[in-house]
């Protein structure tokens, strides 16, 4: 069942042409990940799907869908005063004790954190943490923009897991931007490449060859060998 479907979908930002006649489809808790070299309008392709940038062609989400986004990063001091539960509570009614204690669960943090300055969380907690706050909002479909960035790798590994766990036990729909073929190969149903425009779209086994990933990235990333279990 199709969750969403994108047609010709054109972006300009002050006259600069950032994404051209892009066409895809997601279906219902699946996983799509959107690959392409830095500058080729991914993250401005995930604030477009929740209507942060305008656009022309169309975008067809289901009726009735709730979708939560997860930021690249959020740079906060770390002298901020403001702890980890005054941060949930920025939510509104949403955030009762006993839902934030439920999606401190689902990201796999323990309910000390609360307590915590913000600041003061490491940077995958704190990637946890803004993961939770956009479960806080029941949704159907999480939308997330690098979620590893600036995590080491052992911290990357952990934070997909717990994506794919979030997929698992509440059945979301997830749309992940991602420069881990390896995350891609294991996780991801469909796989979208752009670089301004559409240069593939379908199953990561099936369209990442050698010769695509060429187009798409050049250089050593071209030459990527994956060997994967199926």
């Amino acid at each position: 069942m199709k969750i969403l479907e994108v047609k010709n979908l054109n972006i300009e930002i002050n006259g600069n042409r950032i994404l051209e006649d892009l066409n895809f489809d997601v279906n219902k808790s699946e996983v799509l990940a959107i690959i392409g070299p830095n500058g080729a309008g991914k993250t401005v392709l995930l604030k477009t799907l929740i209507g942060l940038v305008p656009y022309k062609g169309t975008i067809s989400w289901q009726r009735g869908i709730k979708t939560g986004y997860v930021p690249q990063r959020m740079d906060i001091e770390t002298d901020v005063p403001l702890t980890v539960k005054e941060f949930f509570h920025l939510r509104g009614i949403s955030a009762t004790d006993k839902k934030i204690a439920e999606v401190l669960e689902f990201v796999q943090l323990e309910p000390k954190i609360l307590k915590k300055g913000f600041g003061e969380i490491s940077i995958g907690q704190r990637q946890r943490v803004l993961v939770a706050w956009a479960v806080l909002s029941t949704p159907d479909v999480l939308l997330f923009d690098e979620p590893t960035a600036d995590i080491d790798i052992a911290g990357q590994e952990s934070i997909y897991k717990m994506l794919y766990h979030l997929q698992k036990n509440l059945g979301l729909t997830i749309i992940l931007v991602s420069h881990d073929l390896n995350v891609v190969y294991r996780h991801a149903a469909t796989v979208l490449c752009i670089n301004r425009k559409n240069l593939c779209f379908g199953s990561p086994k099936d369209v990442l060859s050698t010769e695509q990933l060429m187009a798409l990235y050049g250089g050593e990333k071209a030459f990527f060998q994956h060997n994967h279990k199926t």
